[in-house]
């Protein structure tokens, strides 16, 4: 029996027995008409997950706008703009849900153009897979050198290579095989940890939901087997606790609590732990989960709590914690500074001016600051690095962020909630930009020096000039 025959025998049966599986978060990225849409339509259809409407819809409007003759345009499935069904193109990120019988799974679909590169940042941000997709008669082109920047940035560590329109090469082994060459190269240069190559044929199906008898000389799994039994856990350990502080809940005199989402780690009744940035500590006295209430048990404490429950706790001691504080073990505790080195991703029509106020949101955390210094632009496409002076639309950077408040902040590739954040204009209150915090000072105020591969040579030049000609000032980088 398949998912759709199983809601519709019994829907309470149905959630009961995907409550406990596990979510994986995965994006289609990729050149323009490599078949991203493509992809994911077939994979709902094949799955059984689309409702009987939506494939007469579907059949509608293939008639109407599709590609594909008299077979249903699959893509129509996934991109729901009428702009994008007129043009054949995904403007926006688009998020479907599917389960099978091993996982549940949340997929975004990205745009393929430059122009909407911030669209694509977005459906990446909360990705553990991603799936790169590359149209076998093209092979590796800019946009798909430029995904895979950005999926390696924003520490995407699963990276499945789908070699598409592999029917109309004859699925010819060779031509995989010279793109897998070329791909690992790349994800060489880019210290993408985890690569997997899949030959399919995301219109006819092949290598999508089940093994293909048209790729006899490839023994690898079909995409939605591979998906079933990756391994995407990252290695956790219960000191690295990290807690947001989103609400203090005061309902009376006899009671308060520290409200929010725990975002890694673990942490116990007794444990000690430390309020940042003030660094006061305290112990923990009380943990309360609200998912342990039931009818039968109304006692709503727990003993311990882990990534990601939501969590009310309660302290032995009388200390100041607002929201925007971040609770931590005593004994794992992260930088606290308001010197950052950044990478930037700017979202904005209007460019990002260098010492403009600009609010940072992380986490639970809103507070004000400016970039101070770009240290460079990274050219995606060809990934060298550029002087710049100021930010435009869809543009990538390491920069120097200075915030008139210190944070307790963790590297983006070591925890993404605590990692990362976005940039909010003060004046009309948009979102202009994202960015991945890459380190944190040791300490308030101090001011990170450029590693040698970000001097200008100007600053090459002056430092030289000062180590020859007057040894006694040291030499010490502008």
């Amino acid at each position: 029996m398949n998912s759709k025959e199983k809601i519709d025998v019994d829907i309470e049966a149905y959630l009961k027995e995907h409550e406990n599986k596990d979510m994986l978060r995965f994006l289609t990225c990729g050149s323009v008409d490599d078949g991203k849409s493509t992809l994911i339509g077939r994979m709902l259809y094949d799955s059984k997950m689309i409702f009987e409407d939506q494939l007469a819809a579907a059949e509608s409007e293939s008639r109407k706008y599709g590609t594909t003759g008299e077979k249903i345009d699959m893509a129509l499935l996934v991109d729901g703009l009428q702009s994008e069904r007129e043009q054949g193109i995904t403007i926006d990120v688009a998020y479907r849900f599917f389960a099978t019988e091993k996982r549940k799974y949340i997929i975004a679909d990205t745009p393929g153009h430059e122009q909407y590169t911030r669209n694509m940042v977005t459906g990446a941000s909360t990705a553990d897979v991603a799936i790169i997709l590359i149209d076998a008669r093209k092979g590796i082109l800019t946009q798909t050198r430029r995904h895979s920047f950005i999926v390696n940035l924003l520490g995407i560590e699963h990276v499945i290579v789908a070699i598409n329109k592999m029917d109309l090469v004859d699925f010819d082994q060779e031509v995989f095989e010279k793109i897998r060459g070329e791909y690992d190269k790349l994800a060489s240069e880019l210290g993408i940890p985890h690569v997997y190559y899949i030959p399919m044929s995301a219109l006819e199906g092949d290598n999508v939901v089940e093994r293909s008898e048209r790729t006899p000389w490839y023994e690898g799994p079909a995409l939605l087997e591979l998906l079933d039994t990756m391994d995407i856990s990252r290695e956790e350990t219960p000191e690295n606790f990290r807690l947001p502080v989103q609400y203090v809940n005061r309902p009376h005199l006899n009671f308060r609590g520290f409200c929010g989402t725990i975002a890694s780690g673990s942490v116990k009744v007794g444990d000690e732990i430390t309020v940042l940035p003030s660094g006061k500590t305290t112990r923990v006295k009380g943990i309360i989960n609200a998912g342990d209430v039931t009818e039968a048990n109304r006692e709503p404490y727990a003993e311990e709590a882990y990534a990601p429950m939501a969590v009310t706790l309660m302290t032995e001691d009388e200390i100041d914690i607002s929201r925007g504080d971040m609770l931590v073990h005593t004994h794992n505790v992260p930088r606290v500074s308001n010197q950052l080195k950044v990478m930037v991703v700017w979202m904005d029509e209007s460019p990002m001016e260098v010492g403009r106020e600009y609010d940072f949101k992380r986490a639970t955390t809103v507070i004000s600051g400016h970039i101070d210094r770009i240290n460079y632009r990274v050219d995606v496409n060809t990934y060298e690095r550029m002087e710049v002076d100021h930010l435009e639309l869809n543009d990538i950077a390491s920069c120097r962020l200075t915030l008139t408040g210190p944070i307790a902040a963790d590297a983006y590739k070591q925890n993404r909630a605590t990692g990362g954040f976005i940039i909010i204009d003060r004046i009309t209150n948009n979102t202009v930009g994202a960015g991945m915090i890459v380190d944190v000072a040791s300490r308030e105020g101090e001011r990170f020096e450029p590693t040698p591969r970000e001097y200008t040579e100007a600053e090459k030049a002056l430092n030289e000039y000062i180590r020859i000609h007057f040894p006694e000032w040291g030499c010490k980088p502008c």
